[in-house]
């Protein structure tokens, strides 16, 4: 039976939304000091493997595991990168682990966001070369279509969508990681700026800077160290269609199909019941909503009323995005899911400070890996 895996580190630098001063070698140092701090551990002596998620195109650089290894404490020492979201990562360290090919596994994910002058050319490569590049559009016209349909197959509302960015903006105030914290109205969001019809600048997350660090460790070593284990019970990730022309545009496919994978592994047949509280991918307001309804949460057309009747707030039955989401805090590129997770981890071990949430026992961590893919992941975590 292969051994049960935990999250026994966790740190992470400030965040902003722009670094000027600050190199992401050294935004790496800071979080890898704290997680390794956290976790009782000598990078040098104790972890046996190190990830580090990244995208060259993000980076400007090709094989970028190569700029890692000094600042994580692993030169010398088995490196590699996966080129996908930071949960995507977390399941490579736990399947290292569970094969027996390492026992404890460093993660690292980060977003230089400010230093890319012209980001959305660079997701206009992940776009078909030959149908969709061409047209020399703005990745965003994307997310509008595609929240077109959804408010148009399940009923929602724009007012509701908004309402997600009142909640998410809101519940960052609480929380010193979030960049974008702030108290706005309903009638603010949709007031903003028209951006890709029917989004307005405020339903679209705001980029950050920052870095996250992750210890993972094999149950055998896990109680021998400092940090307090949280299990992962579950995880699962899906691409699905890459084709604009063949997707399902009112539905998250990918999130739906990553959550059957680790719902499986966990046990959960009934998420709604069997989990306490989820941090979900936000990057566009009506993301949340949707993929509450591919997780099963809810069904179809359903979670803006959980929202509307407060399910879904901080005080709610099951508490969404609490730590502000990607609204709220900022989009980090890749370290996203590890933002999340950490969030979740934070949770489960009683330490969120003033956005703590009561008795909860087992979190969900979802990410999706943005425009124009159709990559998710999932993560379930539990305490003891």
């Amino acid at each position: 039976m292969p051994e049960r895996v935990a999250i026994v580190g966790v740190g992470h630098s400030d965040i902003r939304s722009i670094t000027p001063g600050v190199s992401y070698k050294e935004l790496m140092f800071e979080a890898a000091t704290r997680a390794y701090e956290d976790a009782g551990v000598n990078p040098r002596r104790d972890v046996d493997s190190f990830i580090s998620v990244s995208e060259d195109f993000w980076e400007g650089t090709s094989i970028f595991d190569e700029y890692v290894p000094d600042q994580l404490g692993g030169a010398l020492r088995p490196v590699h990168t996966v080129t996908g979201d930071g949960i995507q990562a977390l399941g490579c360290a736990a399947m290292l682990i569970r094969t027996g090919r390492a026992r404890i596994v460093a993660v690292e994910g980060h977003s230089k966001h400010s230093d890319m002058r012209t980001p959305y050319h660079i997701q206009e490569f992940a776009f078909d070369p030959i149908f969709n590049r061409p047209l020399g559009a703005h990745p965003h016209y994307l997310a509008g279509l595609e929240m077109n349909r959804y408010l148009f197959e399940t009923g929602t509302t724009r007012e509701q969508c908004a309402m997600v960015v009142r909640k998410n903006r809101s519940c960052a105030i609480s929380n010193p990681r979030a960049v974008y914290g702030a108290r706005l109205s309903v009638e603010d969001v949709l007031a903003s700026p028209p951006a890709f019809y029917p989004l307005t600048e405020l339903d679209i997350a705001r980029p950050a800077d920052g870095c996250f660090v992750m210890v993972v460790a094999a149950e055998s070593v896990a109680g021998d160290l400092a940090g307090e284990p949280v299990w992962i019970a579950g995880y699962g990730w899906c691409t699905e269609t890459p084709s604009l022309e063949s997707r399902e545009w009112g539905e998250a496919v990918y999130a739906r199909l990553a959550a059957q994978q680790a719902y499986r592994m966990a046990g959960i047949t009934d998420p709604f019941r069997d989990l306490d509280f989820a941090e979900v991918d936000d990057s566009f307001s009506y993301k949340e909503l949707q993929h509450l309804e591919a997780l099963r949460v809810c069904r179809p057309g359903e979670a803006a009323d959980m929202l509307e009747d407060g399910v879904t707030g901080p005080d709610g039955d099951f508490p969404v995005n609490v730590s502000g989401g990607s609204l709220g805090v900022g989009h980090l590129l890749e370290a996203t899911g590890l933002h999340r997770v950490y969030e979740v981890v934070l949770q489960l071990r009683g330490q969120a400070g003033s956005s703590q949430l009561a008795g909860v026992e087992r979190g969900l961590a979802q990410s999706w890996r943005n425009l124009p893919t159709t990559t998710g992941c999932v993560i379930i975590l539990e305490k003891g």
